[in-house]
């Protein structure tokens, strides 16, 4: 039966983050994922990964002819959602549709930032967990290993990655437009999850006087401070350190506000009404939106990075429509490949068959060469043999056909058996 590739799932432009956060697959369900897909599939899914992160969750994979239908059902059930408000935000690629899909997003065309490099490293480890679960054959294998090979390609050749476009290095581009060089402020991220690494690295970059990392857990604050020779304390700290920092950067997954106005206020006072500028990358949001209203402090909400990550990508745009057409041509080489790899069981069919004719003329040549025949005649006979047993099939089809069908022989016998340079 022939086997389609798909693409499934939903992202930031198809759900809002209610939904998103509602089907999101933490790394360690990834692979009870895998194995509950396949297993409700009954062998209709032969390969499966799922790259799944804050913006989006996709399901790819190399299934049987009518298994997309029945996908959006399965990941309801599993993530326990009303199917019936999960289908609206859900889209649905088959065969070259989903391998440009793959292509774009690997190569940052599909972000909410345009041109982000982080989701191409997501993806990989995407396909690292379902190697690890064994979930990966050889279409899969072969598709995103292309899609690498494309991101590759479009980041070398177009301006796509130009510049840095990614809500980390928003970050640090703020901090500089209000105190230009960074080397003498003092910066406090608070979290310890994937996003404050990444403003970490970017920040600890500009070489800020000091870098500390605020977290409930303190033991995960200084694993991360670790790397950043950052120091490191306790949420608990806050009230009476806040006036330290002259750029703090929050994320975390608190339902509540961390910074509250009351406390901004006193650290304005202690801080003799210097400057401090105050990221807050969390949904729901860390820092008390009034916050923004004192004077001395500037206040910037993940929105407004979006629209600054935006402005900077609007020079950048150009680059979209040659991106585009390198991947518009990979996508056909990959269908030439699936094409071409649909043709093979046939291709090793016929070989099989041909090695079986030669193998019977050759055992009837040598038993007349062990009788004594003339070595001149046996080779005559083996030629002719040959001939009519190849030709026996072709020439049988088209004495047994009329119509139409007689004539879509005549049609294809020119170019199967025509004159070949010998």
């Amino acid at each position: 039966m022939s086997v389609d590739v798909l693409t499934f799932g939903l992202n930031h432009v198809s759900a809002p983050v209610s939904v998103r956060e509602r089907v999101s697959l933490p790394g360690d369900l990834l692979r009870p994922a895998l194995e509950g897909l396949r297993v409700a599939f009954g062998g209709a899914v032969r390969e499966a990964a799922i790259l799944s992160t804050c913006n989006r969750t996709e399901i790819y994979c190399a299934a049987e002819p009518g298994v997309a239908e029945h996908l959006p059902a399965w990941l309801a059930d599993y993530r326990q959602f009303d199917s019936h408000s999960l289908q609206s935000h859900l889209y649905r690629h088959r065969q070259d549709d989903a391998v440009r899909h793959a292509f774009r997003v690997a190569s940052g065309l599909d972000s909410m930032v345009l041109g982000e490099p982080q989701i191409l490293g997501q993806m990989k480890e995407a396909v690292r967990t379902a190697e690890e679960a064994g979930s990966m054959g050889t279409l899969l294998h072969q598709l995103f290993q292309r899609t690498f090979s494309v991101a590759k390609e479009v980041r070398s050749q177009t301006a796509i990655g130009a510049q840095s476009v990614s809500m980390a290095a928003a970050s640090a581009r703020l901090a500089e437009r209000v105190f230009g060089d960074l080397s003498e402020v003092r910066v406090l991220l608070i979290g310890a999850g994937e996003m404050i690494e990444l403003c970490a690295t970017h920040l600890a970059a500009h070489h800020p006087k000091r870098m500390v990392v605020a977290n409930r857990t303190v033991e995960r604050a200084e694993t991360l401070a670790g790397k950043f020779a950052a120091g490191a304390m306790r949420l608990s700290e806050l009230p009476e350190r806040l006036a330290e920092f002259d750029v703090v950067v929050s994320s975390t997954a608190s339902s509540l506000p961390i910074l509250g106005l009351g406390m901004v206020e006193r650290a304005t006072k202690t801080r003799r009404h210097k400057p401090m500028v105050m990221i807050d990358l969390a949904v729901p949001r860390d820092i008390e939106p009034e916050v923004g209203r004192l004077n001395d402090i500037y206040l910037y909400s993940v929105d407004d990075l979006g629209r600054l990550v935006q402005s900077a990508s609007d020079a950048r745009k150009a680059a979209v429509v040659q991106a585009e057409a390198i991947i518009e041509t990979r996508v056909q080489n990959f269908m030439h490949w699936m094409d071409t790899r649909a043709i093979v069981p046939v291709i090793q069919g016929l070989h099989h068959s041909a090695d079986a004719i030669r193998q019977a003329e050759l055992d009837r040549a040598r038993k007349a060469l062990a009788r004594g025949d003339a070595p001149e005649q046996v080779l005559e006979q083996l030629a002719h043999g040959l001939t009519q047993k190849y030709l026996h099939g072709p020439l049988s089809a088209l004495n047994h056909s009329e119509g139409a069908d007689r004539q879509q022989l005549l049609s294809c016998i020119p170019r199967l058996f025509g004159p070949r340079r010998t």
